[in-house]
């Protein structure tokens, strides 16, 4: 892969430009995107940006997410646009897989492909790109990229706004180890341009529909467990449960993170029971590295402190064999 400069002279005059992401896009996914998607728009560029599954519900009031398009709900017109651009870009992911639907075409594609990305062990599919996996959140990466490109006058309160969202829920608010003081100087330079920054936490934390908040209030009751001798703690969600609860994308967000709060829980793990597989989300405190331990276990990566995973054993199964494993590492 070479450098992510390289792609500028590509870039200078007007082209057809491809943007995507992974499949269930969270907030710094779209965040990137569409920060992406409205500096290239500024720069006279035909954009077309296609996320590979539908929006959460807390994140279609950003500028722009009326233009994205839901792969899922209309393959045939990404395609489409896919087949006639002339630079791709990838945003928050860095394996065609976990695009789900979209990996083919895009392995099939041949356009020159452009890499924007902070998990570790990218594949070696793209073309140009930065891969840096001690930043924050990708939309830190894509104000790094526009900033390379000498355009930072060309960041607009749409584009701070999609920016620092992504930077927002990637940092659990700025409380995560990856928040760098560059981190938090990007947030000035996008207040200087306009952020409105209590709306982004307002909309990001203070939206939720009164459904959710019961959900999540069975969740802590009823579906928690705390396994103390393994300083972990667990969530599993059964079909039965997203059903009885009529859980929509997004409704499970952030899940992971509450048994962290409570004292001496250093590692634990949302297992979810999809419509065709079982997923796995890891978070951890300190120095256990849930990275290794999903590629290890689960068929998955990600960061050190927060990875993701999926099995190809039953709901049940799944659940046992974490619990079979968590005895032999004991979790610190």
């Amino acid at each position: 892969m070479r450098p992510i400069e390289e792609v500028l002279p590509l870039i200078q005059s007007p082209r057809k430009i491809f943007i995507t992401t992974h499949h269930k896009p969270d907030g710094d996914a779209i965040g990137s995107m569409l920060g992406l998607y409205h500096y290239l728009e500024k720069k006279g560029h035909s954009v077309t940006a296609v996320a590979p599954s539908e929006l959460p519900d807390f994140l279609t009031w950003m500028p722009g997410a009326e233009q994205l398009h839901n792969y899922e709900a209309g393959s045939k017109v990404c395609d489409e646009a896919l087949k006639n651009a002339e630079v791709i870009f990838g945003v928050d992911f860095n394996d065609f897989s976990r695009t789900k639907h979209m990996t083919a075409q895009l392995e099939q594609s041949t356009q020159p492909k452009v890499l924007i990305d902070h998990h570790l062990l990218p594949k070696p599919v793209w073309d140009f790109g930065m891969s840096m996996p001690e930043k924050s959140s990708t939309c830190e990466m894509v104000y790094d990229f526009i900033n390379l490109a000498g355009d930072n006058a060309l960041i607009d309160a749409d584009i701070a706004t999609c920016l620092y969202t992504g930077v927002l829920t990637d940092t659990g608010s700025f409380r995560f180890n990856s928040t760098s003081a560059e981190t938090h100087r990007m947030c000035a330079d996008l207040k200087d341009k306009g952020l409105n920054h209590s709306i982004i936490h307002e909309h990001i934390n203070d939206s939720w529909s009164l459904k959710r908040m019961q959900f999540l209030g069975y969740i802590l009751l009823e579906k928690m467990e705390i396994l103390h001798k393994y300083n972990t703690g667990l969530i599993a969600l059964s079909r039965q449960d997203l059903k009885l609860w009529d859980v929509n994308t997004g409704d499970t967000e952030g899940l992971v993170n509450y048994p962290l709060s409570i004292s001496g829980i250093c590692f634990s793990t949302l297992i979810t029971e999809r419509a065709d597989e079982v997923k796995l989300s890891f978070r951890s405190k300190g120095d256990f590295d849930v990275s290794s331990f999903a590629r290890e276990h689960f068929n998955g990566g990600g960061h050190f402190n927060a990875s993701g995973g999926r099995s190809n054993l039953s709901f049940s199964e799944t659940v046992a064999r974490f619990k079979e494993i968590l005895s032999d590492i004991h979790p610190r």
